[in-house]
């Protein structure tokens, strides 16, 4: 139930953010989600692709530095307090969330968020302990 996340470390200058989407527009490769965290020298720009072995190859190909971390996809209801809901889950089951960001697709009428957690198989474990839909990662690359 794990999704494969790429994260490529960016300097932060013109054209930059460009490039790499260029380099995988050209190779086939289709951003399904994506978050920018930057600081004033760089950025760490993480993905979730459709081809993710074959965007770490060209992206290192061109000279990016690139990581792959495991991330979860959560359908999380798309009302007031759906989030909640979820965060609240995690918070019982004592599980820290380092980071999330939203998905481009819904998932029916859920929205779908990317977590990424200090433990992951624990973390999965009490999302569907407490119900929740996390979604396996061929699901993901594929909506």
């Amino acid at each position: 139930m794990k999704v494969e996340q790429i994260s490529i470390f960016i300097e932060n200058k013109f054209g930059r953010l460009a490039e790499v989407t260029r380099v995988l527009g050209e190779s086939g490769v289709n951003i399904r989600a994506l978050s920018l965290a930057d600081t004033s020298d760089f950025g760490i720009l993480r993905l979730i692709v459709n081809k993710t072995d074959q965007a770490k190859a060209v992206l290192k190909a061109k000279g990016f530095t690139v990581n792959k971390t495991d991330v979860v996809a959560v359908e999380v209801p798309d009302r007031p307090m759906g989030l909640y809901g979820i965060l609240e889950i995690l918070d019982q089951g004592k599980v820290n969330v380092e980071y999330m960001y939203a998905f481009v697709e819904r998932c029916g009428e859920n929205a779908v968020i990317i977590f990424r957690f200090d433990n992951t198989e624990e973390a999965i474990l009490v999302l569907t302990r407490g119900g929740v839909n996390v979604l396996e990662g061929e699901r993901v690359y594929n909506m």
